[in-house]
């Protein structure tokens, strides 16, 4: 018994309530409760990654998979007409859940295999023995700005790729509502106004402290721009400021400011003796923050940004639109 760790009942509950929820978000018929689970859900995997020993994914979990997620879900609920649906029939139901079964065997099975089987090296060994010159203490940071840095700026495009597909796209959608009308257009009433403009402070704090801490401990520019994002999505809603057509240009430099100064870092790195990203010693730190730094605001704007949908467009005198 001395060798049973206190911890697997509260493991077995974790994963027991991951299945529940999963199944509830499938099954639930109302939308509103099916986002509303979603985000719960999102919480608890960010949970069991903190079981799992992976810090920093937890925290893109919480903040991106169920805060960010969510929020843009509600929002994408906010534009849905008609009725809500119908239920699926009977065999579909239980051929979703045949087929979540399936999958939750075949993964407890994986993890019962890697549990019991011997750990390799892999490349944990080459990654601890090079952290000293990648710049910075945390070795999460190592590789996603160092050692795989291609990999990372590809994600940053990604994400702008994103961004502009939306405003592509909801351009040519009929304005639902106007989400940048202050707190009333949005249900936001006087309590919560006033506890976002009281939060909106201490957000940012933590968004800076995340990205600073990055260098060393669990964080870094996802996680830190979610926290931002939050803030400017926050900042609207509760009336402290609005986007205006002329933010426009702002936005968009914004939007690519990340992946402009990871390519000019490489390009910088690789006009030298050395190869992209093969940051001098003595620069590793200072290039790597400047990166997170640039990458940490596009994160935010562009979540935001998705998060509100259509670009802000300047207003005619005569019939309002756009020029």
């Amino acid at each position: 018994m001395s060798g049973i760790d206190p911890m697997l009942p509260f493991d077995v509950a974790l994963a027991l309530a991951l299945v529940a929820l999963s199944w509830a978000v499938l099954a639930a018929a109302d939308r509103f409760a099916m986002v509303v689970l979603f985000i719960v859900l999102g919480l608890m995997v960010a949970l069991a990654w903190v079981r799992l020993g992976a810090p920093d994914v937890a925290l893109a979990e919480a903040a991106i998979g169920a805060g960010v997620t969510g929020a843009l879900l509600l929002a994408t609920l906010r534009h849905l007409r008609g009725p809500e649906a119908a239920p699926a029939p009977g065999p579909v139901r239980w051929s979703v859940a045949a087929l979540v079964a399936g999958v939750t065997v075949a993964l407890g099975a994986v993890v019962v295999a890697v549990a019991t089987a011997p750990r390799p090296e892999g490349l944990a060994g080459p990654v601890r023995d090079n952290l000293p010159a990648s710049g910075v203490e945390h070795a999460v940071t190592a590789v996603l700005l160092n050692f795989r840095a291609h990999d990372t700026l590809m994600e940053v495009v990604v994400l702008l790729i994103a961004v502009i597909v939306v405003w592509a796209v909801d351009r040519g959608l009929a304005a639902a509502h106007d989400p940048a009308a202050g707190p009333e257009a949005d249900g936001l009433g006087p309590v919560q106004a006033g506890y976002a403009r009281l939060a909106l402070p201490a957000a940012v704090v933590l968004g800076i402290y995340l990205l600073w801490a990055g260098a060393h401990a669990p964080g870094g520019a996802f996680q830190a721009g979610a926290v931002l994002s939050a803030v400017g999505i926050m900042a609207v809603l509760a009336g402290r400021w609005r986007p205006e057509a002329h933010h426009r240009a702002w936005a968009r430099a914004v939007f690519g400011l990340g992946a402009a100064v990871f390519v000019l870092v490489a390009l910088g790195v690789g006009l030298g003796p050395g190869v992209a990203y093969e940051y001098p010693p003595h620069l590793a730190k200072p290039l790597i923050l400047a990166i997170e730094a640039a990458v940490t605001l596009s994160i935010a704007a562009t979540l935001a940004a998705l998060f509100f949908g259509r670009e802000p467009a300047p207003v005619s005198r005569s019939r309002g639109r756009r020029p």
